[in-house]
């Protein structure tokens, strides 16, 4: 019998386990495996999964232990890649039937990282259609379910991640943010995940190994039941990458989280950044986190930047329909009969952007930035809700928030700002409603202090410790 006890652990300890031969790689991806097999059944948070491959992988790993040599930071570590991402070898089919049996010939550069590092991939998570819906439905399945309800959305587009990243189907998950598709199904799902400040993880259009389409926007980054863990795999992504011309300097030093009990920050706080409807419910949760964060020694006021709402829309829709057509327009004419409704919508939208449409939108996008980041000026992070709501039932997205009608995507009102302006962004849990769902809090800084927010999501969780809190009976057992 395979104990899976190990797949409790963080991904940080589970690595120095391994170090120390306390846990073999064999076990932990044995466990890994074994979790998957019980759990993605009912939950599809995998569109592929390699067992052969992370076996091979494993014993290699652990006779690497054996022969004492030098070991990278995520040896033997298993951990599951977003499909949008190209995966050399294994399946990589950016959740379109299109490229149901695409198989690439070479590794996105951080997933060549994260191989280099030692890393053990599982598989492939489950994504929306080119990532461009914030659920998890396609054409090659069913749509991911929430690990704490079946019956209700994990988000998007990063889904199946934040479901593996709960149900503990792996010790780490790649995810990727174009609009808040690392921070929305984080926030379902109750973990963690951090979008990085633009240009801080090599990109992952076609050209360099990816389905994304909007490199101006978009980011990869951890998904993970640990803040820390989330750290040292940014240690491993983050830094710039040859011919990627949105690249920016790498960081000086370590992404992982200071150790403190005290934090002292300025920080703003907003329940609905003065445009948007939320649920009370969730409301009042994030209120009560942000009071945690006065405990810790923050200076906290409650303000929010002057933005309108429908501008950052205004900026954002043109720039990302527009490149995404760029980038997959084509496929309406060559297999419109296998694209999902949703994606022939958006790439026939972006069709018809126009050339003085998409600069007014870079200009709309200037202006917003320009506002933001004076606002952001004044504080160490801005704190708001994640999302509206939490999870709801499958494909049945709200109508009416706080008593106020609202259109379908209106539950997703803070995440997208940050991709616009580029700025760093994590959710974090902060607690659960009464149907038992878990909420996230937003936690916004000014450009390159993913640290700031990673300190902070670390001391709010160790104040506020919810990782212990698993789905239903999932949480990992030792063998008796």
């Amino acid at each position: 019998m395979v104990d899976e006890s190990v797949m409790a652990l963080p991904a940080v300890e589970l690595a120095q386990r391994i170090r120390d031969r306390s846990v073999s790689p064999v076990e932990a991806v044995e466990a890994a495996l074994a979790r998957i097999e019980r759990y993605n059944p009912a939950h599809r948070a995998y569109l592929t999964v390699c067992d052969d491959d992370a076996r091979a992988a494993a014993i290699a790993a652990e006779q690497a232990v054996a022969d004492g040599g030098e070991l990278g930071p995520l040896h033997g570590v298993p951990i599951s890649i977003k499909d949008l991402l190209y995966t050399k070898g294994l399946r990589s089919t950016g959740g379109s039937r299109v490229y149901a049996d695409f198989v690439p010939d070479f590794d996105t550069p951080l997933v060549a990282r994260i191989r280099d590092a030692g890393a053990i991939i599982l598989g492939k998570t489950n994504t929306p259609e080119f990532g461009v819906i914030p659920t998890t439905e396609n054409r090659l399945g069913e749509p991911c379910a929430n690990p704490w309800d079946p019956t209700r959305t994990s988000g998007g587009s990063s889904g199946g991640a934040a479901t593996a990243a709960a149900l503990a189907l792996g010790s780490m998950h790649v995810g990727t943010d174009g609009g808040g598709s690392i921070r929305i199904p984080s926030s379902l799902c109750g973990v963690f995940g951090i979008k990085p400040t633009v240009g801080r993880v090599p990109a992952y259009t076609k050209r360099w190994g990816g389905y994304g389409g909007w490199p101006s926007l978009s980011q990869a980054g951890p998904i993970s039941r640990s803040v820390d863990d989330a750290g040292l795999l940014m240690d491993v992504i983050a830094g710039p990458a040859d011919g990627d011309p949105f690249a920016i300097p790498a960081s000086a030093e370590s992404f992982r989280p200071l150790e403190t009990d005290r934090l002292s920050l300025r920080v703003a706080w907003t329940e609905d950044m003065g445009f948007a409807a939320v649920d009370p419910e969730v409301r009042d949760i994030c209120a009560a986190a942000v009071r945690v964060f006065e405990e810790l020694g923050c200076l906290v006021d409650e303000a929010c930047p002057q933005i309108d709402g429908a501008e950052i829309v205004k900026a954002f829709g043109p720039i990302a329909a527009g490149a995404d057509a760029a980038a997959h327009g084509a496929l309406l004419d060559e297999h419109p009969d296998e694209l999902t409704e949703y994606a022939s919508a958006f790439l026939a939208g972006g069709r018809k952007v126009t050339a003085s449409e998409y600069v007014r939108a870079e200009q709309r996008r200037v202006g917003v930035w320009e506002k933001f980041d004076a606002f952001l000026s004044q504080y160490d992070l801005l704190l708001t809700p994640t999302l509206a709501t939490a999870a709801f039932p499958i494909g049945e997205p709200s109508s009416l928030i706080d008593g106020k009608e609202v259109r379908p995507t209106s539950w997703t009102p803070f995440t997208m700002i940050c991709n616009l302006t580029g700025q760093p962004a994590a959710s974090v849990p902060c607690g659960f409603t009464s149907e038992g769902l878990p909420v996230g809090l937003h936690i916004i800084a000014r450009a390159f202090r993913e640290k700031t927010i990673l300190t902070a999501a670390q001391a709010f969780s160790t104040a506020r410790p919810l990782a212990d809190r698993w789905p239903q009976d999932a949480a990992p057992m030792a063998t008796p």
